[in-house]
């Protein structure tokens, strides 16, 4: 499932989630950043880094609206970074808070870590794990089985304090009630709703950030409400466990005896990344440690505007509200003896293809990396190196053009080409007319150098009047036929309004030997047909000498074949007088 989500509209080719992301969990496709579920250890750090706001939390929030809607039975589990998170003047007015929502009962999700100390605390006195790495951060957890699944024997194979809270209200409370989790984490999501080992017992999870729009809409203020009670026992010592070093408090004040193991804590991504690679290495051993993937633990969690919370302040404050007193009362924890708090860690990395030195190379080289002199690594496409790059490219995970300075110098190159090879001229002007570039055409033609163009407007070479309307109306000119007088030449000219230069690209085409072409083949075409013409009038004339002279002949032909027929018809005869007879 999708815990967090992109807006693919919004993705701008920038990668600052690719860097952002410690164990690179973020493919890019088609210019579009997204999520790779199986590798996603949901730290939140993309959510923060993305400057276009492209990335969000999926939200449960409607659902848990739909469960009070509808007449269930909604019990919240309220996170213990409540204390350094919420505004109030005393804890009971958040649970009334709660209740004027609609939910049910509200109890606190350090009830249920009292119960992982319990286990903490048998692991220890075992004594039979070289290691201890606490398993309540679900980010660490998916760091350590995806990232590092050879220390996965080290992970306490223990619920999280939000597992096990589930399970004791389905246990001792109600079996068929909807559970919420209430609290600053986004990665609680999918433990409680996608992994089969701890789905079923939490049936929601939502956010301080969500909580606190969510009383807006009802126009509720936690600090004017009255108290009201937590349903759950005193949990003590417990509710530190959102502060740094909360979990190794919660367990020393629950030990008998300190126990054999040296203790420590570990916040912070790079942090775990470093112990955990120390550890590979074999350079860590009885040791039990607690592991936050979050800078200050809880209250700094992946789904809080952590830009106004002051870890120091909260662990301060915490520290001093909270009496680190253990709960050790019998009646606390036989309500659970007959639920199992234990879980399963297993090796869930990825098994991706590994290209070859020379695929390696083959993919380098497309983006004009040849030598080691050429592989820049400079990490603007969120790799550490240009090989690791290329190894993501092999994989799927990356694409070539995410190389930024291969591709600026393709622009560039690509820009140069165009701008030296192209016969037109090319001018571009700012809006006070000033020459910002101007190409090898231009040079040319102009019979000037482009450095010495650069210091000059556009008025000093030509007539600037279309130029200057084209700034002044943003409208641009196509096509229009111009003639440079000083230079005696005509150009067909193109002017466009760049609203970034907040100036002008004019583009010349010279058309001064078409134009003469033009007018000699119009001069030869004028001459043809005033020859047409007299041809033309000779010939009627001659036609009409011709038809006069037919005329009188045919007459006189007529005459004499009448009086040759009739010489014929009446031979020794009296011919008759036809002198009444037409002709």
């Amino acid at each position: 499932m999708n815990v967090i989500s992109f807006k693919e509209a919004k993705c701008r080719n920038c990668y600052k989630c690719v860097r952002t992301c410690e164990v690179k969990a973020i493919t890019v496709k088609h210019e579009q950043a997204q999520i790779m579920n199986d590798k996603c250890i949901l730290c939140g750090h993309c959510l923060e880094a993305c400057p276009q706001n492209a990335k969000y939390f999926v939200s449960d929030l409607d659902k848990v609206k739909g469960y009070i809607r509808d007449g269930h039975e909604v019990i919240v589990s309220l996170a213990p970074a409540y204390l350094g998170v919420l505004k109030y003047k005393t804890p009971g007015q958040v649970v009334t808070a709660l209740l004027k929502l609609g939910f049910s009962s509200v109890r606190e999700t350090a009830e249920g870590a009292a119960f992982v100390t319990a286990e903490y605390n048998k692991l220890l006195a075992e004594g039979r794990m070289e290691n201890i790495i606490t398993t309540c951060c679900p980010s660490v957890n998916d760091l350590i089985e995806i990232y590092y699944p050879s220390l996965t024997k080290y992970m306490a194979p223990v619920d999280s304090p939000m597992i096990a809270h589930g399970k004791l209200i389905r246990q001792t409370i109600n079996p068929d009630a909807k559970i919420v989790f209430l609290g600053p984490c986004i990665a609680k999501k999918r433990e409680a709703e996608s992994d089969a080992r701890t789905s079923g017992f939490i049936d929601a999870v939502i956010n301080f950030t969500e909580f606190e729009e969510w009383l807006l809409e009802e126009n509720i203020r936690i600090d004017t409400l009255p108290d009201s009670s937590f349903e759950n026992p005193d949990p003590k010592v417990n509710r530190l466990y959102p502060i740094s070093s909360g979990v190794l408090s919660s367990v020393v004040a629950s030990l008998e005896e300190p126990g054999p193991y040296r203790k420590f804590y570990v916040h912070g991504i790079k942090n775990c990344i470093d112990l955990f690679e120390s550890m590979e290495r074999n350079e860590v051993s009885g040791s039990f440690i607690e592991a936050d993937i979050c800078s200050g633990g809880c209250i700094k969690g992946s789904a809080l505007n952590r830009e106004f919370i002051s870890r120091f302040k909260v662990k301060l404050d915490m520290e001093e509200a909270i009496p680190k007193v253990a709960q050790k009362d019998e009646s606390f924890y036989e309500r659970a003896k007959d639920i199992s708090f234990h879980r399963v860690f297993f090796d869930r990395s990825p098994k991706d293809p590994m290209p070859t030195d020379k695929e390696i190379a083959a993919i380098l080289q497309k983006i004009g990396k040849v030598t080691v002199e050429d592989e820049l690594n400079c990490g603007a496409c969120g790799y550490r190196s240009c090989r690791e790059k290329a190894i993501a490219v092999y994989q799927g995970k990356a694409e070539l053009t995410m190389c930024i300075p291969y591709m600026h110098e393709k622009a560039q190159s690509m820009a140069n080409v165009v701008l030296d090879t192209t016969p037109n001229i090319l001018i571009i002007a700012d809006t006070d007319m000033r020459i910002v570039e101007f190409n090898t055409a231009a040079e040319k033609y102009f019979h000037i150098t482009r450095a010495k163009a650069l210091d000059m407007y556009l008025y000093e070479l030509l007539d600037s009047t279309d130029f200057e309307e084209v700034v002044s109306t943003k409208t641009s000119v196509f096509g229009k036929k111009v003639a440079i007088k000083d230079l005696g030449n005509t150009v067909l000219q193109t002017i466009v309004y760049i609203p970034k230069l907040k100036g002008v690209l004019g583009v010349l085409q010279d058309i001064t030997i078409e134009e003469e072409k033009n007018q000699m083949a119009y001069k030869v075409k004028m001459d043809t047909i005033e020859m047409a013409q007299k041809v033309i009038d000779k010939q009627m004339m001659v036609a009409q000498q011709i038809a006069g002279l037919l005329g009188e002949t045919t007459a006189e032909t007529k005459v004499t074949l009448t009086k040759l027929r009739d010489t014929i018809l009446y031979d020794g005869m009296d011919v008759p007088d036809n002198s009444r007879r037409n002709p």
